[in-house]
């Protein structure tokens, strides 16, 4: 079990460095397209407020359902990894089930409202990577729904395969949230300054709050006086 949570410790370190890289690779990519296209009279689209309160509300539920609600769901699942009883699993079971399927919901409205009301040509990287996060969603779904009864040799395989695709989709969730910014600033010329920061605090605080709780059992035994 303790080599397990190291593996699953420095995955998790792997990935926010990993997903840094992307963050940096995509924002340089942003600023050589932003000059290609600087000469260009049409380069900022004027939209009329119909449009643009529709990408506002898109952006707000794919913010809630894969930079919010799966972060937060990825947290609480976390807390049965402490002992207790069976009613508290089962209610941090429950809650971690609620969170994730609601977060589902409000990616598929999203993608309906994308579909629906926007020009989709996927030729930049926030539209084909919201395809690909859609697709992994409702996989992570068909997983959910067909694990493996505990004890199962199967199990593990599960396990993995589930928490992986949970973190893959909340490392590029954040990711094209970011990338979806930049996007509404040059589509819009307004500034995203504030939301990029707001943005960053609260993923700066879940990051910080998943390795507290990653070493919160031992920085409790840290005041206890082992027995020879």
């Amino acid at each position: 079990m303790g080599i397990q949570q190291k593996l699953i410790a420095f995955l998790f370190q792997v990935s926010i460095v990993f997903l840094m890289f992307l963050l940096v690779s995509a924002s340089q990519e942003q600023k050589k397209a932003k000059g290609r296209h600087s000469s260009k009279k049409d380069h900022h689209i004027k939209m009329n407020p119909r449009l643009q309160f529709e990408i506002t509300l898109h952006g707000f539920l794919l913010w809630a359902s894969m930079a919010f609600l799966m972060p937060v769901g990825i947290l609480v699942i976390r807390l049965s990894n402490r002992e207790g009883n069976r009613k508290r699993l089962r209610i941090i079971f429950y809650v971690h089930a609620v969170l994730q399927k609601l977060a589902v919901l409000l990616a598929t409205a999203g993608a309906i409202m994308s579909i629906k009301n926007f020009s989709n040509s996927f030729n930049n990287n926030h539209q084909r990577l919201g395809v690909a996060l859609y697709g992994i969603i409702w996989l992570q779904v068909l997983v959910g729904i067909f694990r493996p009864q505990r004890g199962s040799k199967r199990r593990s395989i599960w396990f993995f395969a589930h928490w992986i695709m949970g973190t893959a989709v909340s490392l590029m969730g954040v990711l094209n949230v970011f990338i979806g910014l930049q996007a509404y600033q040059e589509k819009t010329s307004k500034s995203i300054r504030t939301w990029n920061i707001l943005f960053t605090i609260q993923i700066s605080l879940t990051v910080i709050f998943y390795l507290l709780q990653e070493k919160w059992v031992y920085i409790q035994k840290q005041g206890a006086i082992w027995d020879n």
